[in-house]
């Protein structure tokens, strides 16, 4: 089954037309780009693939997509403001292109279904809780699950961190093939420094400004998620620009190293961290710096540009890899499920 995968981000639109997981054809551009010129001359799929970043508590497999989906997913816009619109623009591009391809939605979330409750409840009233659906449920899951087993194939690891860098970025604790905590809460907001997003905040601290400042919710929620992060603290949302001993660097490291350590405790001990994404598969420095503050648990790291390589450093307890992110093998597997009822 040849799958067409769109993968709209946050900060690009990524193209894979794959045949039995080998790619034919790729094209990368920016959001909002004309699909219809991208796709011109390209094979014709026999199904298209959506990378959808929120599923919620009702969609933890890939679904084929039908007026019924196409609306529960609008419904979600709200939790994931920088995501869902990309995604939800692309499927209607995509479909209007091609009318009599099957459509399926492969989710972010779907991976995080599976963390325990302690792991995904917040401690807010039962009736929050219970009327909004108000619980953890992570992102980067697409990345996660490949990385995760790609590592678990290679080493037999059965704890395992997998650190997914990009301009949004999070963590996952994965244990026996399965995600027990991340980083990344009820939005993509949580956890981690991006590139434009802050990661967690003190809530008090939102609060605090509505109040003191007059700043609304929309105006609190645009700045967290799209004038924050390393945009804030360097001036630039580009990791390739800012200095390895800037305050930007720090606080980014200081928070991934933490973020880690505390997926390590969720798994009950560490055995392989896996680093992934776009920052995470080239940023020799980043992975050096945070390799340096784990060293207690016994992770070294060696200096090399790999970008599909253990890069476990002498003396480590802990094994070290790099791991190129493949969503899209992901999506197209997951469409090749939903498509395949004998596969399920």
């Amino acid at each position: 089954m040849r799958v067409l995968v769109v993968n709209a981000g946050s900060s690009s639109l990524k193209l894979r037309l794959l045949d039995d997981d080998e790619v034919e054809r790729s094209a990368d551009a920016e959001p909002g780009a004309d699909l219809a010129e991208l796709l011109r001359d390209w094979p014709t799929p026999d199904a298209v693939g959506h990378r959808v970043v929120h599923g919620g508590t009702r969609f933890t497999e890939p679904v084929v997509i039908d007026d019924e989906v196409r609306k529960a997913l609008e419904g979600l816009t709200a939790l994931a403001p920088l995501h869902q619109p990309k995604s939800l623009r692309g499927l209607a591009e995509v479909t209007e292109l091609l009318p009599h391809a099957p459509a399926v939605a492969c989710f972010d979330t779907a991976f995080h279904a599976t963390l325990p409750p302690e792991a995904a409840t917040y401690a807010v009233p039962r009736e929050w809780r219970e009327r909004y659906a108000i619980r953890r449920y992570g992102f980067h899951g697409l990345s996660h699950s490949w990385c995760a087993a790609q590592v678990a194939a290679r080493t037999g690891a059965r704890r395992i961190v997998t650190a997914h860098l990009g301009a949004g970025a999070s963590l996952c604790a994965v244990l026996d093939g399965r995600s027990v905590d991340t980083t990344m809460g009820f939005t993509p907001l949580e956890g981690l420094v991006m590139a434009t997003r802050s990661g967690s905040v003190d809530p008090g601290l939102v609060t605090w400004l509505a109040e003191h400042e007059g700043l609304g919710p929309h105006e609190v929620a645009e700045t967290l998620e799209e004038r924050s992060g390393l945009l804030a603290l360097a001036g630039t949302a580009d990791l390739r620009e800012i200095p390895s001993d800037s305050l930007a660097m720090g606080v980014y490291v200081h928070r991934i190293a933490g973020g880690v350590a505390a997926m390590a405790a969720s798994a009950g001990g560490l055995e392989v961290l896996a680093f992934t994404g776009g920052v995470g598969e080239n940023s020799t420095t980043v992975r050096r710096l945070v390799g340096e503050r784990l060293s207690f648990l016994g992770v070294r790291i060696e200096d090399s540009d790999a970008r599909d390589a253990e890069i476990t450093g002498p003396g480590a307890t802990v094994r070290t890899f790099v791991v190129p992110a493949r969503e899209d093998v992901e999506i197209a597997r997951g469409v090749r499920r939903a498509l395949t009822p004998a596969r399920r």
